[in-house]
């Protein structure tokens, strides 16, 4: 579990304790050690949690409860005094704080609290997108030949508890159509648990699946439920399953041959019940042919492979595809009446879409960022139409893209982390940029 939480006190060194203590519990955290520089940083950052000083060198922290509340209602409050004052604890639970802490009371309730604040915000906002959530073969957009023979498999066999394999190029919706499968089983009571095997390192690869024990390797700092565990009675995702170390590869077999397994640094055999779905965008044959993969892992895998299509392979789906995302991002972004024109179709077909559904779904949200007066146009889409160029020479290349990150800057309130997934570049990149174009 993680969240993102700001702490706000103006003694520095407790200020950085907790800062320590919170990200080695995982958490996201941000300092601030006046209530001016935090309120500045909830505008610049997403957070789920404020831990708070009740007092601050311009601010009385119950006060300050009562205007983070007002503009950010999803945030979860702690409020931690010095002086035990009782009526400062009431007061602040009244403006909406989630608790209180005494300072230096008993500094063992400080996480446990965190995690709780945190569950109760993780709570309401699935509460919050339950009714606009799609789940099963609903999430399958397109009436496509090729699209909807690949859907008719996966139906076909989400009722039985064989392993899948699902291929095909990167961002064709290999996930989606795993829950999917998940979701018409008999397993859809239990947990869907997802990794991607080529984000991780051999060892951390190992530990996510398999689970360690305290001590296990250096960092190690406490027991750790493994996902092979956590799928137990469910549906284990492994994506890119091909970029999984030649090691491990044996490791996984044994588990499919057996169901049992053993957690880094531990003797005792586990088991696990769980229904086992793979994808890659790589020929595992011809991965085998050069020693990458095992070819005995391949059989145990290859019980039943779908082939996903690529989008350029099923354009008659790219216009509805489109108008889901439209429809998905305006509610994200607050927009109302956005109107389309027929060239932002058009400008949406001449491009390859190599990145297929998930470019396509980046292109889109970028372009309703860019968008003057509601109206998507060709030129919402700088990068894949072919009004890129202007008719005026005076609007260079290099002044378009200066342009184009400062509106993704506003968008994201000058979030750079955000703004670099958005241009699609990395956050190197964007502030080499920022500072070549003299952004601030």
């Amino acid at each position: 579990m993680s969240g993102n939480i700001l702490i706000i006190d103006d003694e520095i060194k407790l200020l950085k304790l907790l800062g320590m203590i919170l990200s080695q519990e995982n958490f996201n955290v941000k300092e601030a050690s006046t209530a001016r520089s935090a309120m500045t940083m909830l505008e610049q950052y997403e957070f789920d949690i404020v831990l708070s000083d009740v007092r601050l060198p311009d601010a009385f922290g119950v006060e300050l409860i009562k205007s983070i509340k007002s503009k950010y209602p999803q945030l979860e409050i702690i409020l931690m005094t010095a002086f035990g004052n009782i009526t400062d604890a009431v007061q602040a639970m009244k403006n909406g704080a989630y608790d209180y802490l005494v300072k230096g009371d008993d500094n063992e309730k400080i996480i446990p609290l965190v995690y709780k604040a945190l569950d109760k915000v993780k709570d309401n906002k699935s509460r919050m997108v339950q009714p606009t959530v799609t789940k099963g073969f609903d999430q399958i957009i397109g009436k496509s030949p090729l699209i909807l023979q690949a859907k008719k498999l996966a139906e076909k066999v989400a009722l039985t508890d064989a392993a899948v394999l699902l291929t095909g190029e990167t961002g064709t919706g290999k996930e989606v159509f795993a829950s999917a499968i998940h979701e018409g089983s008999d397993r859809k009571k239990y947990s869907f648990v997802a990794i991607n095997c080529s984000a991780f390192s051999k060892e951390i690869l190992e530990s996510e699946l398999f689970g360690h024990k305290q001590g296990a390797f250096t960092g190690a700092i406490k027991d750790k439920k493994g996902l092979i565990e956590e799928a137990n009675g469910g549906t284990l995702f492994l994506d890119e399953i091909g970029e999984m170390p030649i090691e491990l590869q044996a490791k996984l077999l044994r588990v499919l041959e057996t169901r049992e397994f053993i957690k880094m640094g531990e003797t005792k055999v586990s088991k696990s019940d769980f229904r086992l779905i793979a994808a890659t965008n790589r020929d595992l044959e011809d991965e085998i042919k050069q020693g990458n993969f095992r070819e005995d892992l391949y059989f145990r895998l290859n019980v039943f492979e779908i082939s996903l299509p690529s989008l350029r392979n099923r354009k008659e789906d790219l216009k509805v595809l489109a108008k889901n995302f439209i429809d998905l991002f305006s509610h994200k972004l607050h927009l109302s009446s956005v109107q389309v024109d027929p060239d932002y179709y058009k400008a949406l077909e001449i491009n390859d879409w190599k990145g297929n559904i998930r470019e396509l779904r980046n292109a889109v949200e970028r372009s309703l960022i860019l968008m003057d007066n509601n109206i998507l146009d060709a030129d919402s889409l700088p990068h894949y139409s072919e009004k890129t160029i202007p008719e005026s020479e005076s609007l260079s290349m290099r002044s378009l893209e200066k342009i184009h990150i400062q509106k993704v800057l506003q968008y994201t309130k000058g979030n750079k982390a955000e703004a670099a997934r958005l241009l699609e570049i990395g956050i190197a990149t964007l502030y080499r940029k920022l500072e070549e174009y003299g952004l601030k």
